[in-house]
């Protein structure tokens, strides 16, 4: 995703607040199956070097995980939070998953 307003209308569905991140999820109800994904991190987080890292990590979270747990047809937008860079890889990768799964129910995408 790298359209401003594909972020703003992810932002209108539903999230799963983790310690590491923040995961929308939100159903395009357009007919496509594809999952999207797209990477938020504010300079709250850090100057660009931390930042970019905190993306680098989710993106290879998002490129293992999205493929078997993301929801069809939807857009997936990763925020990163402080706490994300200094954490055990592992511990965001439970995290994650843990958070595709509560979110990808049926009936709870928004």
């Amino acid at each position: 995703m790298a359209k401003r307003a594909d972020f703003l209308a992810a932002n209108r569905g539903r999230r799963q607040p983790m310690p590491g991140f923040v995961l929308l999820v939100h159903d395009r109800q357009d007919g496509d199956p594809a999952k999207r994904v797209g990477f938020t991190v504010t300079k709250k987080i850090g100057g660009a070097v931390v930042r970019n890292r905190m993306k680098r990590r989710l993106r290879v979270l998002a490129r293992e995980l999205l493929p078997e747990l993301g929801v069809a047809g939807a857009d997936h937008v990763l925020i990163g939070r402080a706490g994300g860079v200094e954490r055990d890889f592992g511990v965001l990768r439970a995290e994650l998953a843990k958070a595709l799964r509560k979110l990808g129910k049926p009936g709870k995408v928004g």
